[in-house]
């Protein structure tokens, strides 16, 4: 018997199982989710019948350990299994381990426990499956194919051998941390044309989840002190898909516009229909109702559904649009209606106002004049009053059960009702005039003027369709533009200078982030500032706290030349002896304006600069990235990764964080 050490049980931790190339990946709980899985795997024999849910990932799934199954919260995504693992395996052509079945792990836990007390190894065990488990040693396990005759294994049978580990410490497995339960600040990110968003091809909710994952290091990387305190959490990024929407079933374009599409080459043409036509549904007014419809109500929906799953969140909310969607959450947020006091989610919510909740009964009372008793009942049965059905998608309502007539009639309801009350309060401020033009409507052609009590509401612009614009049940703190089209959507549609004192009527904070090469961005500072004013835009800081080598190169040849220069400059002047005022006048001094539009934008000082409108509160709006060494051997090559790099960029993420907690150190430490 083995008395030098005795047996130990195992460790169990917890495994979920996500599709990789039409592939099992099997990916670990973070060490705080598994033990929160562990906890709560106890009560489930106790709990009889009932399912025992545990949220885990940041809130963003849920497991409901009876069916041993992981459900996404927020976005449609197909549920996954789980296990509670102890025991692994990896063949010889394999790079990872690959978890056993909790049975078979029971069968393999029970021998290794015998084969350890009793201290009796080299015996063999046959595993339900057919296949053979021989133990060596405490550290030597194979598995064998069917019929395994003799050891060692023949070639064929080699080559079939899997190794078995136990224990999670005994694998090269890298096991998060997790995330701080509470979260700061929340951030809606809406993807642009297509459904793939990088070049990897992947989806908004992957890129999305590289996002945070960027963030999340930065957070431990760069706000450690914060993190050590209690004063930063942690923030939320939520995809917004609107295009599964757009090309889905209900509105059926796919289908016509492959009823006229030729048959050569297919690829591209496929290519261009899921991607370049949602820029021109975005100029069509029957489809871009449908885009912006779907993208409020799914930032609603989400607005909604995060604050249930996280009751004590106090933070702040903004937005981020990568390309298209950039520009859809720009009309977005210059069609808000601004209120004195509160947001709009705060009307919602407030139980005592009493106009709100006399409207709510009014629409209930129409939609019972109409007919649809029976439907309201089904809405009752879920839970949904009025309030929530303004945050209900048709989606929604047709999980629950409501035919597509009465479906479409209800929501074309709640539209207009949406409409007529969002207009009731606002009429007189939009009779007028366009504020971010600063000039009156494109039927009326009167002279370009406008004056501080326009900026109240944006109707349609300059070659803008005409379309009815949802609200946000928020105010944006920011709105941060990745990749954006913004300022050449705007030139095209007529407007060539955005007034400076505009701003949107209900975020305060607008960030235009692009990369140098990126061949969809275009500037909004130039639109702004008066055209004798040329202001390169701001260069962002590199996570790693300078600049990349190739730019700190070139910013040292420039200032060494710049140096220069000015040293024989100065020399020519003393040995011509001119007087002091012509000096000031045409000598070094002249030099400084040259001089400072070689120095990068990062190394100004920045409370000099002009103030540039009051879009971002009158600070600046357009920040470029630094491109990588390899890049700038070639800007034409890397263009189109260029335009998809955001997602995985840290330089980026760093420059959120920052804006956003920014206001939330200010406000802990007043």
């Amino acid at each position: 018997m083995n008395t030098d050490e005795p047996y130990e049980p195992i460790q169990y931790h917890w495994f979920y199982n996500q599709q990789v190339d039409s592939k099992d990946s099997w990916q670990p709980f973070s060490r705080e989710d598994s033990q929160r899985l562990e906890d709560a795997n106890s009560q489930v024999g106790k709990s009889g019948k009932e399912e025992v849910v545990v949220a885990t990932e940041g809130r963003r799934y849920d497991v409901r350990l009876r069916e041993r199954r992981r459900y996404a919260m927020y976005w449609e995504q197909a549920p996954t299994e789980v296990r509670r693992c102890s025991w692994f395996h990896k063949g010889s052509k394999d790079i990872t381990y690959t978890p056993y079945p909790e049975k078979l792990s029971d069968i393999l836990e029970d021998a290794y426990m015998i084969a350890f007390t009793l201290d009796e190894w080299k015996t063999n065990l046959e595993l339900p499956t057919g296949e053979t488990v021989i133990l060596h040693n405490p550290k030597l396990m194979t598995q064998h194919p069917n019929g395994l005759k003799d050891f060692p294994p023949s070639p064929t049978e080699r080559a079939q051998t899997r190794t078995l580990k136990r224990g999670i410490e005994n694998i090269s497995v890298e096991i998060p941390e997790g995330e701080p339960e509470r979260v700061d600040h929340l951030v809606f990110m809406v993807h642009g044309i297509g459904p793939a968003c990088d070049v990897q091809l992947r989806g908004i909710v992957q890129c999305v989840n590289e996002f945070r994952n960027a963030s999340n290091g930065l957070i431990n990387s760069h706000f450690r002190q914060g993190e050590d305190t209690s004063t930063i959490g942690r923030v939320e990024y939520l995809p917004v898909n609107w295009h599964k929407v757009l090309h889905g079933e209900t509105i059926g374009v796919d289908k016509d516009i492959e009823r006229i599409t030729l048959p050569s080459i297919s690829r591209l043409r496929q290519f261009s229909n899921d991607t370049v036509l949602d820029l021109f549904f975005y100029n069509s007014a029957t489809y871009c109702q449908t885009i912006v419809d779907t993208v409020a109500s799914e930032i609603n929906r989400l607005h909604s559904l995060f604050l249930q799953r996280h009751s004590q969140f106090t933070g702040y909310v903004s937005l981020a649009g990568h390309s298209l969607g950039s520009l859809i959450l720009f009309d977005l947020l210059t069609n808000q209606e601004s209120s004195s006091e509160g947001t709009a989610h705060d009307e919602l919510e407030d139980p005592h106002n009493e106009t709100v909740c006399c409207s709510y009964e009014n629409l209930e009372a129409e939609l019972r004049g109409q007919g649809f008793e029976e439907h309201l009942n089904v809405l009752q049965r879920e839970q949904v009053d009025m309030e929530s059905l303004m945050l209900c998608s048709e989606k929604d309502l047709k999980d629950i059960g409501i035919p597509l007539g009465p479906r479409k009639k209800i929501m074309n309801y709640v539209k207009k009702w949406k409409h007529s009350r969002t207009r009731s309060g606002h009429a007189a401020q939009t009779e007028t005039y366009t504020p971010i033009l600063g000039m009156r409507r494109a039927n009326e052609h009167q002279n370009p003027t406008t004056s501080a009590d326009d900026y109240q509401h944006f109707d349609v612009g300059i070659g803008q369709v005409s379309i009815d614009y949802p609200q946000l049940a928020f105010h944006p703190q920011a709105f941060f533009a990745l990749g954006s089209p913004i300022g050449m959507f705007l030139i095209v549609r007529g407007l060539k200078r955005i007034d400076p004192n505009y701003s949107f009527p209900t975020c305060k904070s607008f960030y235009n982030i692009f990369h140098p090469f990126d061949p969809v961005a275009y500037r909004i500072e130039p639109m702004i500032l008066p055209p004798d004013v040329n202001l390169p835009p701001m260069l962002m800081p590199h996570h790693k706290g300078r600049k990349r080598m190739h730019l700190e190169l070139k910013d040292g040849l420039t200032r060494v030349s710049s140096d220069l220069m000015g040293s024989l400059r100065m020399v020519w002047q003393s040995i011509s002896q001119v007087p002091t005022p012509a000096l000031e006048e045409g000598g070094v001094n002249s030099m400084s304006p040259a001089y400072e539009a070689e120095v990068s934008p990062m190394e100004q000082d920045e409370g000099k600069l002009t103030k540039v409108g009051m879009l971002n509160l009158g600070q600046r709006i357009d920040y470029v990235l630094q491109e990588t060494t390899i890049e700038s051997f070639n800007e034409y090559l890397f263009a189109i990764q260029s335009h998809l790099c955001y997602w995985e960029s840290e330089d980026t993420a760093l420059l959120v964080l920052r804006e956003l907690y920014g206001n939330i150190l200010s406000r802990s430490q007043s």
